[in-house]
């Protein structure tokens, strides 16, 4: 089958690049290693520029190995026994309406101690806005996983809200 799109490296960085980076950092948690995984993100799409088949296929493509690579650069940081959590100061990639809200960045810092698997499908499914079944295809997992997953990282992060976030529910 042949398609008319071409597509241009410069164009889907300037598109994605946001989206890329903001994924990186909500599942590693630290800026400069979110920064190098985007930049390694890039370089693959550019070794592999001539199979992207549509816009489409080049953003799921992207949200895929994004999600690859932060994964495998969170394993390389524990194997080294490096602390994985910084605190979250940056703003780029939280949503405007919890930049520099002290509510948003304790959420932000709750989400980061979820296990990867849980974290890696909720900021899927509420920042991507992926159905479960996009997200199955974008971790290479059954649906039934995913969908477990989503339940189980949603209890907990709940539970951990609960504990947590006391004075924000109480409004003290």
């Amino acid at each position: 089958m042949a398609h008319d799109w071409q597509p241009d490296f410069e164009q889907l960085v300037d598109q994605h690049q946001s989206m890329v980076f903001s994924l990186a950092w909500r599942m590693t948690g630290d800026r400069g290693l979110a920064e190098e995984v985007a930049q390694d993100v890039f370089l693959e799409l550019d070794r592999h520029l001539g199979r992207m088949e549509s816009p489409e296929h080049a953003c799921f493509w992207l949200r895929r190995v994004t999600m690859s690579r932060s994964a495998d650069a969170l394993r390389r940081r524990r194997v080294r026994g490096v602390d994985l959590w910084v605190e979250m100061n940056e703003d780029h990639g939280a949503p405007a309406e919890d930049r520099a809200s002290p509510l948003g960045t304790r959420l932000e810092q709750l989400l980061a101690t979820l296990p990867e698997p849980q974290r890696a499908a909720l900021v899927l499914r509420y920042q991507e806005d992926l159905t479960p079944e996009e997200i199955a295809a974008t971790l290479e997992a059954p649906l039934a996983t995913v969908k477990s997953h989503l339940q189980r990282g949603l209890k907990l992060l709940r539970a951990k809200a609960a504990n947590h976030l006391k004075e924000y529910i109480r409004g003290a």
